[in-house]
């Protein structure tokens, strides 16, 4: 039988210490995860030899893992207190990036580039089923969107933080400052309330956890919006590993400087992008029950062109205009998509249905996405391309999983479900 947890929703002081507390850690999960694609130039001339192929197969074994192990931390979310199973996971990843920094070949790298998918996947996963928890319907958008503002400003920091530390104490340094800080985050953690839950999800015999998941493969609008995500999802990873080094490799930026103007367009795009994309689907939803869906669509949709400039300029300013529109664009839908995502399934099968889309989001976006990048780079430099162009030629795949994104979320947004509560 289903149990339950009888502590209140939290206050509302209590609610924003929650939010606080998660978004912080969603910004030391993203600082992490891209100090490496800050280091990529130095890392590919340093000791360790790493090709383009290899820097994509840095992140795709992160991506990976941290796919494969969500849903085992989303089952144990809808069954078990949440901020201690967050406060594992980032213990983990902790201790992981602080091993990255001692890497001594690309196996020692890639190993610790993984094991730091396995405390992500529980951050990823619990976090936003938590949040839902804590507070209502209708200010999700506003919620997920402060919680989401975490990525840019995340990947930005770790951008900058890479390239600052790389210049002046070397590339290994940015991995131990990176990582150090947030072995703190998880007695953060531990002293979280637990939110409502009307009810606890069973033990999930095979039989159980079968019929949950085929409930949710069944559920078009959430198939739907997960399988635009994963379109959107190869696109924006691809983009993230790879542009500091096109800034560097095409139109000559020195690295640690292509590395802080990638993450200072990152955290100002993102933060208002995500911002007004979380405000926005809040209004829109007076209108609409679909209204995160649909204007996920229309601003993904409408990013297509630019993400073409940003990858056909010739000339840095048209290559930043294009990237400053196409992010504004992209990161309106971060807070909706996720807010969709939460809305289209019941309760109890919140943080299962995170994972799910954690999973599927991954395996079919950025952990392939990088590495395919880097192998049509290398394929087209060696018939003799130039080093840039034949980046520009790996990232040329982008634009149209863009506009898949978009096209999807569009027919999902057309559907008839009721959302949850």
């Amino acid at each position: 039988m289903a149990s339950t947890i009888d502590s209140p929703r939290p206050a509302a002081g209590a609610a924003r210490t929650v939010l606080f507390t998660l978004t912080l850690v969603n910004l030391f999960n993203y600082i992490d995860r891209f100090i490496l694609p800050g280091l990529a130039v130095s890392l590919k001339l340093s000791a360790l030899h790493i090709t383009d192929t290899q820097l994509g197969l840095l992140s795709t074994s992160f991506i990976l893992v941290y796919a494969l192990s969500a849903p085992r931390f989303g089952e144990l979310g809808d069954r078990q207190r949440r901020p201690q199973l967050i406060a594992g996971g980032v213990a983990v990843w902790s201790v992981a990036t602080i091993f990255g920094g001692f890497a001594w070949s690309f196996l020692s790298l890639l190993i610790a580039r993984a094991i730091l998918g396995i405390g992500e996947g529980a951050n990823g996963s619990v976090a936003p089923a938590l949040l839902a928890d804590t507070f209502p319907r209708e200010r999700r958008g506003r919620v997920f969107a402060i919680f989401f503002s975490a990525i840019p400003i995340g990947a930005a920091l770790g951008y900058m933080l890479a390239g600052v530390m790389d210049k002046h104490f070397g590339w290994r340094s940015a991995f131990f400052v990176a990582g150090a800080p947030s072995l703190l985050l998880a007695i953060l953690l531990s002293r979280l309330p637990e939110a409502t839950r009307r009810e606890l999800a069973p033990p999930l015999l095979k039989r159980t956890r079968a019929a949950i998941y085929g409930g949710l493969v069944r559920n078009r609008q959430y198939v739907l919006t997960v399988l635009g995500y994963a379109m959107y999802t190869f696109a924006m990873g691809a983009l993230a590993v790879w542009m500091p080094s096109f800034l560097t490799r095409v139109h000559g930026v020195a690295r640690d400087t292509a590395a802080v103007q990638v993450g200072a367009i990152a955290v100002v795009t993102g933060l208002v992008g995500t911002f007004a994309g979380g405000w926005l689907g809040d209004w829109l939803l007076r209108y609409t029950k679909h209204a995160y869906l649909l204007l996920s669509s229309v601003t993904t949709l409408l990013a297509v062109p630019f993400v073409l400039i940003t990858l056909l300029a010739h000339q840095p300013h048209w290559f930043m205009s294009g990237l400053i529109v196409a992010e504004l664009l992209m990161f309106a839908s971060t807070g909706p998509v996720n807010s969709a995502i939460i809305s289209y399934v019941p309760a109890t099968q919140q943080a299962t249905a995170m994972a799910l889309s954690i999973l599927t989001i991954h395996l079919l976006g950025d952990a392939p996405s990088p590495a395919i990048v880097g192998w049509l780079s290398d394929t087209a430099h060696a018939t003799g391309m130039a080093d840039g162009d034949a980046l520009r030629r790996g990232l040329m795949i982008l634009p149209a999983a863009v506009a898949a994104s978009g096209v999807l979320w569009a027919i999902g947004a057309a559907g008839k479900r009721q959302l949850s509560s």
